[in-house]
């Protein structure tokens, strides 16, 4: 049995990484942490000199990369539906969708997310906010194309893409305020695989964990 270690702040990339674990019904231990651990975390650069959220550990080994974590851990406990195989026909696409969801749809929520909240008041650009909100819609429209005639992002069934292109979505919806203005068929599936029984077991881990905006203000007060 592989020993495996997260620390996890709620809302933040780590979610990609618990949410696998819990779909992949695997055994780990959990830190869950305050945010941004780098400052509020007792030698939390000792354990991860990037001072991000996820550190995952395999025994003495880590991992930062939520999106090759969660890629990892379906790659070493396969067979599995939450990816496609090498052979798979779908597999190309399937590696596009996963790691296009940190460089295409998590940065730019971000980077709205460090000029609205993060940076001190005399620090704090709207433009910047506004630049990279419009940058991620004009990148969202491939995932309201495919979703108009698809349940999900790859083939037919769930897969990690789904929990990792979703993360940019929820934090838009949850910090920033974007989810009416997502389309109809996105709403609906970032419900559906919110109503998954591993999305509905990371709630309720993450149901006493600090809240990542109040951790924001905590920080900038």
């Amino acid at each position: 049995m592989a020993d495996y270690t997260l620390y996890h702040c709620k809302n933040s990339r780590s979610q990609r990484v618990l949410w696998t674990l819990e779909e992949l019904g695997l055994d780990y231990t959990l830190h869950q942490i305050p945010f941004p651990p780098r400052l509020r975390y007792k030698d939390y650069l000792d354990i991860n000199p990037l001072g991000t959220v996820p550190a995952f550990f395999i025994g003495d080994t880590l991992m930062t990369e939520s999106s090759a974590i969660a890629h990892y851990l379906c790659e070493k406990h396969s067979p599995t539906t939450l990816a496609p195989t090498h052979q798979s026909s779908e597999y190309p696409a399937f590696l596009d969708w996963l790691y296009r969801s940190d460089t295409t749809y998590t940065f730019p929520i971000a980077i709205a997310l460090r000029y609205t909240y993060m940076e001190p008041e005399g620090r704090r650009l709207q433009q910047a906010k506004d630049d990279y909100i419009q940058w991620f819609f004009s990148r969202l429209k491939h995932v309201n194309s495919r979703l108009e005639s698809h349940n999900y992002l790859v083939g037919d069934s769930f897969t990690i893409a789904d929990i990792c292109v979703s993360l940019g979505l929820s934090l838009g919806e949850q910090a920033l305020g974007l989810g009416e203005t997502f389309k109809p068929q996105t709403k609906d599936w970032l419900s559906r695989i919110k109503d998954r029984p591993a999305y509905e077991r990371l709630v309720e881990i993450d149901k006493n964990a600090p809240d990542f905006l109040s951790d924001i203000n905590i920080v900038n007060s």
